[in-house]
């Protein structure tokens, strides 16, 4: 099973007059095909908060800790067996038709890196089953559905390979705790030039490409 856990950074805003508006949207892909030592590490990173300082609530969000948990859990990722697989794109280039339709254009980009992962040659058709796990965002069901139909859709139309795709939270699936910190790290790259965090995770980073949709 090869477990492809799924977030993003950044905001599908375009007002760019408000200050909160990110400049770049990043989609990242977490690749793994053991996703217990990915799980392990964002429990440990966790309970150590907890015992020094009584955290609550179960769940790590890069944008909300202190840098020296977000050093310590990239750190630890970067040496497990696993992939990172990123796509940005600079709103500023974006198609208006597309920028008025925020879940046609997150499901277009996400559909444009899993294209980019076949041809990374990360899936075997023959051996994996691939399973798709997203961060949930939105709890309207329909567009849940909507984005996991397409996925599947062009994934068999591009590839004429069968896909799982699951949307949990990221208390529901740990993984996606970490793959929250790496998009993070790349966004910070991107968004301010930061590359404090990246440093640590790059060696991981087997594909950071731009799209223009």
């Amino acid at each position: 099973m090869l477990y492809l856990f799924l977030d993003e950074s950044g905001d599908l805003g375009f007002d760019f007059k408000k200050k909160k508006t990110s400049k770049f949207f990043i989609v990242t892909f977490l690749a793994t095909h053991n996703k217990r030592p990915i799980e392990k590490i964002v429990r440990k990173t966790y309970l150590e908060l907890r015992k020094k300082f009584k955290r609550q609530g179960g769940v790590l969000h890069a944008f909300r800790e202190k840098s020296v948990t977000r050093e310590r859990l990239l750190k630890r990722l970067c040496m497990k067996e696993c992939s990172i697989m990123t796509i940005y794109v600079d709103k500023a280039r974006v198609y208006t038709r597309l920028s008025e339709e925020q879940s046609v254009l997150y499901n277009y980009i996400t559909n444009i890196l899993l294209d980019r992962i076949m041809s990374k040659k990360l899936i075997s058709k023959e051996n994996d089953k691939v399973l798709v796990i997203a961060s949930l965002k939105d709890t309207n069901k329909f567009l849940n559905e909507n984005f996991s139909n397409y996925l599947r859709q062009k994934t068999q139309q591009n590839h004429s390979l069968d896909i799982e795709v699951e949307i949990k939270t990221p208390h529901q699936e740990k993984a996606l705790q970490a793959v929250d910190f790496a998009s993070w790290a790349i966004f910070r790259k991107q968004e301010f030039d930061d590359k404090k965090y990246y440093n640590l995770i790059q060696e991981k980073i087997i594909e950071e490409n731009p799209s223009f949709p």
